[in-house]
């Protein structure tokens, strides 16, 4: 891995007196692809909310670009470069297409990247083109999740935290959705994403951890990954 990008160190976090994360270090270096793997309830969720600011860690850091930014708010960390997909979506239902993507527009924090705008994300979601002038309701789930990554995009982050990219998507938007992260890995973007799809996310990212029980136990090339099922039986099997 190259000098890392986003650094998380020794991260714990709890729900009320319940201990949710123990210790949690992962990294992501630049233009690299990582995925967070792990079953169901095993704290990939809460690890990503605790990246943005969401819940406050009771330890440890989060760097990025060699700054520290656990002490911020979550609109501090957007500002800082990184931006949420969140789990389920979340776009605003009363407001339009173009409306959801252009209230979180931001100009690109790097030098010489190029900006993304709404014309952008039509080009690379042409199904919200087609939409632009209807209301976040009036959406399939899959043209949900296609907004979620758009206004993700519009805010020019330098790491997006994609948590459950494809969960309850019909196979051709998960297809759409799979080419969408392959091209935002050839420009060169960073991302750290969720998904049960480990076949497929083995195609796309260049490192994986995995998540036990708010602990990780397991971190290795997508090529180690991929040789190793025992791997797939111990922690990722239902």
């Amino acid at each position: 891995m190259t000098v890392p990008f986003m650094e998380v160190n020794g991260v714990s976090a709890s729900y009320g007196k319940s201990r949710v994360l123990h210790d949690i270090s992962l990294a992501v270096g630049p233009g690299e692809v990582v995925g967070f793997l792990g079953r169901n309830g095993m704290g990939k969720t809460t690890t990503i909310r605790t990246i943005m600011g969401l819940l406050a860690p009771e330890g440890g850091t989060i760097r990025l670009r060699g700054e520290r930014i656990d002490g911020l708010p979550p609109h501090r960390r957007a500002a800082a470069g990184v931006s949420l997909v969140p789990e389920g979506r979340q776009i605003f239902p009363n407001l339009t297409v173009r409306e959801n993507l252009i209230g979180f527009e931001r100009a690109a924090a790097l030098a010489g990247r190029r900006n993304w705008c709404a014309q952008r994300v039509f080009e690379l979601f042409p199904r919200l083109a087609e939409r632009a002038g209807q209301m976040g309701n009036h959406l399939s789930g899959g043209e949900q999740q296609m907004l979620a990554i758009g206004r993700a995009l519009m805010t020019n982050a330098e790491v997006l935290l994609v948590d459950e990219a494809t969960e309850g998507l019909a196979p051709l938007i998960r297809e759409e959705i799979w080419r969408c992260l392959l091209l935002l890995k050839q420009e060169g973007h960073a991302l750290l994403v969720v998904d049960k799809y480990v076949e497929r996310l083995i195609e796309i990212a260049d490192r994986h951890y995995i998540i036990e029980a708010g602990r990780i136990v397991w971190a290795g090339s997508s090529a180690q990954l991929a040789g190793d099922r025992s791997l797939w039986d111990r922690h990722l099997s239902v």
